[in-house]
């Protein structure tokens, strides 16, 4: 078993280090974050930092890595006040993987990229046509982080929009069915499998699946 210190890991050379920093917590939900500028210049990057933060009222947390002088989603999320999440399928990873490319400033993702926007009544930001789930949200608390320069947004789900068959019967989100797929670092990509669902646990019963009634 190796064991890395601190010390050890400072003293990585930098593309080592990053690689490993980004995979070492696994496997992570990938979505493309679409936004738009005040003026209408559409954009749309590769996010994995997406998390579950509430369920009433419903949000998600997202970090984004400090800001450049190219990077315009911050700064579309701060103008207009709304953004979309879209999640990255098996058609679409490869695509989805070059919106992390350096664009310049105001050149559309969705053009470069093949995707195709997707335009909700009364909602400013394209979302992805080619994402079988599409998230329209607010953000509610934008924070800076200090630490390392990045930032928090968190945002409120105000509309959902989901292919056919990919909400269960209990409000659960079939991934499986939807061709969601998952990341690890910056360039692996992964298309999950269901183990099993387990029962809501309790101190007094013993660990039970809800898929085949067995303990």
């Amino acid at each position: 078993m190796d064991t890395i210190g601190s010390d050890d890991i400072e003293k990585m050379e930098k593309s080592y280090r990053t690689a490993m920093m980004n995979s070492i917590s696994g496997y992570k939900p990938l979505n493309l974050l679409g936004t738009i500028s005040s003026d209408g210049k559409p954009n749309l990057c590769i996010v994995s930092s997406v998390f579950h933060l509430g369920s009433n009222p419903p949000l998600l947390g997202m970090i984004l890595r400090p800001p450049r002088p190219h990077n315009d989603s911050l700064k579309n999320i701060r103008s207009v006040n709304q953004y979309t999440l879209n999640n990255v399928t098996s058609e679409t990873y490869r695509n989805a993987h070059q919106t992390s490319a350096s664009y310049p400033s105001g050149v559309s993702e969705f053009e470069q990229c093949g995707f195709t926007a997707y335009h909700q009544e009364g909602f400013k930001p394209p979302f992805v046509k080619e994402s079988t789930i599409k998230i329209g949200l607010e953000p509610v608390q934008i924070t800076d982080i200090e630490l390392n320069g990045t930032t928090l947004v968190i945002g409120k789900i105000l509309l959902i929009i989901a292919d056919k068959d990919i909400t269960l019967p209990d409000g659960s989100i079939d991934h499986i069915n939807a061709g969601t797929v998952a990341g690890s670092g910056l360039d692996s990509y992964f298309l999950p499998r269901l183990l099993d669902r387990l029962a809501y646990a309790k101190p007094d019963l013993q660990v039970s699946s809800i898929l085949t009634n067995k303990s």
